[in-house]
């Protein structure tokens, strides 16, 4: 099963102004609880929101910042890397629906409880179920699959392995009209006998039409 662990158990709307804040705020070499309550965040609650960024891939299990929060704190694909990191955190319940994100939360419950075997309590479901639904409100999910596939490399569609260009033809020459010219070299033999040329260029001109 693939389901994080890490879940809010109350302050759900809060969490596109934890993302917000997070944009203001340079990245720390180490993303504590101190540091987000430095934010304004001091609640027991919002301290929860730590681990569920864990969970999401934006900062190690050390609290390190990883390569996703600080491709996030680029506002320009800010909501694509909380897509990213909630169909990789949640990736058995996309393998179910593509389009967990549109689920219901009613929908969303029953999921999570075929995926946990029934091992998570009916309390703890519906707190699992709010906490992804409150991370799908606040990611962009209008381009998700192409941000996905970028994200890994994949961004050009090509066939069998090759860009779908079309085949080169080779020039087409066209020949020019040939003009045809025959040199007929004779060789007479030497004598001064007058009748030997004569038969010669008698046979000839039997022999080649000449225009």
């Amino acid at each position: 099963m693939s389901l994080p662990t890490s879940y809010m158990t109350g302050g759900y709307g809060k969490i596109p102004q934890y993302f917000d804040t997070l944009l203001t705020a340079r990245a720390p070499d180490k993303f504590t609880q101190k540091f987000f309550a430095d934010l304004g965040f001091t609640s027991s609650t919002d301290r929860l929101f730590v681990n569920v960024l864990k969970s999401i891939g934006f900062i190690d299990e050390s609290g390190v910042p990883t390569e996703r929060y600080f491709k996030f704190l680029d506002q320009s694909n800010s909501k694509k890397m909380v897509a990213i990191g909630v169909k990789e955190a949640y990736v058995d319940l996309f393998n179910l629906n593509v389009s967990a994100y549109n689920m219901t939360q009613a929908d969303v419950e029953g999921k999570f409880k075929t995926l946990t075997n029934g091992s998570k309590s009916s309390n703890t479901i519906v707190q699992m179920a709010k906490t992804f639904l409150a991370l799908c409100s606040y990611a962009e999910w209008t381009d998700a699959t192409a941000s996905d596939d970028q994200a890994r490399g994949f961004d050009t569609i090509e066939h069998d392995g090759q860009e779908n260009v079309p085949e080169k033809q080779p020039p087409v020459t066209r020949m020019a009209e040939l003009d045809l010219n025959y040199d007929i070299h004779i060789h007479l033999p030497a004598t001064r006998d007058q009748a030997v040329y004569d038969a010669l260029f008698a046979s000839l001109a039997k022999h080649i039409s000449l225009k």
